[in-house]
């Protein structure tokens, strides 16, 4: 059996190895891998409660949440029951946790300390990713055919609806523009929603490539960074304009892209099994760095830039237990 044979079993086996040959390596550092032994199938998206450092995981195939002390490395609580939890947000106003279940659409709030329910919104099927705005104190939930509910989080009341043609997922806020941004697979469009109005007011429509998930955004310089699974790019937009600014090959099966305003770098989880990061290295070029192998699978994760760190969640697979990998950055 020959070297390239022997390698390409080992990263199929360990890590999943991506289209790209692994580069890059040394951005991030592999520092920690916390066990999370009890949950099976998909795991979804994950937000943080920084005061305690604490991640809330959104484990979607498990019908779990659970609490993960990143400082410890262990699982502390699961809260369990749950419908196809998607999304998941924590409130530190308030102390409280909001998921959004996607079989049913209830979305709960938790207590942080107890992890009791104290209060439920039920929006359609397919209740899914979450945004809070802590300035304004407001949650976005994406769901069902085509909605953004606006949630209070003091009062745990719907406030208002943004109607859409497609089912959401990843969407972003440009509070400076008063714009939200949202991916529109299902419709091979973005949309662009005013945040006074509550309403869709732009469409930026594409035929490829196709599968728009995840997304982020650039505030400061009005950017929209969207990832397409069909072929695998990512796709740089001007956030008043809608014009393409630029395009790049990277990791597969993508669900979730970060931009850190820090260091103007592109993070992005795929599934299939890698870590692409992508730089900023004049107006309209977005330099890929770093192709970073992870594991099959694991393609949803968070950046913590306040701690430095990128955490990404490596569901169950081949007979090794879910994970998830913290990295930490070098530079």
């Amino acid at each position: 059996m020959n070297v390239f044979i022997i390698t390409l079993l080992f990263c199929e086996s360990f890590y999943g190895c991506s289209a790209q040959a692994p580069f890059g390596n040394h951005l991030l550092q592999l520092n920690k891998t916390i066990q999370l032994p009890d949950v099976k199938g998909r795991i979804d998206h994950l937000d943080i409660n920084l005061k305690d450092q604490v991640i809330y995981v959104a484990a979607l195939g498990n019908n779990t949440l659970e609490v993960v002390d990143l400082g410890n490395g262990k699982v502390i609580h699961s809260i369990k029951g749950l419908d196809e939890p998607q999304g998941v947000g924590y409130i530190p106003q308030k102390r409280e946790i909001f998921v959004a279940n996607g079989g049913s659409g209830d979305c709960y709030f938790y207590d942080a300390d107890s992890f009791e329910k104290v209060a439920t919104i039920h929006l359609d099927l397919d209740a899914d990713d979450v945004r809070y705005d802590s300035a304004e104190k407001k949650i976005y939930v994406g769901y069902g055919k085509g909605g953004i509910a606006v949630i209070d989080a003091d009062t745990h009341k719907q406030i208002g609806d943004i109607k859409l043609p497609a089912h959401p997922e990843s969407f972003q806020l440009d509070k400076k523009l008063h714009l939200l941004f949202v991916n529109l697979p299902d419709a091979r469009m973005v949309g662009v929603a005013d945040l006074t109005q509550l309403k869709l007011t732009g469409k930026w429509e594409r035929n490829t490539p196709t599968a728009n998930f995840p997304m982020g955004v650039d505030t400061a310089h009005h950017r929209v960074f969207v990832g397409y699974r069909h072929p695998a790019r990512l796709v740089v937009f001007d956030g008043r304009t809608g014009k393409e600014l630029a395009m790049n090959e990277m990791t597969g099966d993508a669900d979730d892209l970060y931009y850190d305003d820090k260091t103007a770098e592109v993070l992005i989880s795929g599934g299939e099994g890698a870590i692409s990061i992508f730089q900023q290295q004049g107006d309209y070029i977005y330099k890929q760095i770093a192709n970073i192998p992870t594991r099959r699978g694991a393609r949803t994760s968070l950046l913590v830039p306040e701690l430095k760190v990128f955490v990404v969640a490596a569901r169950a697979v081949s007979g090794k237990p879910a994970h998830l990998l913290v990295y930490s950055f070098t530079q």
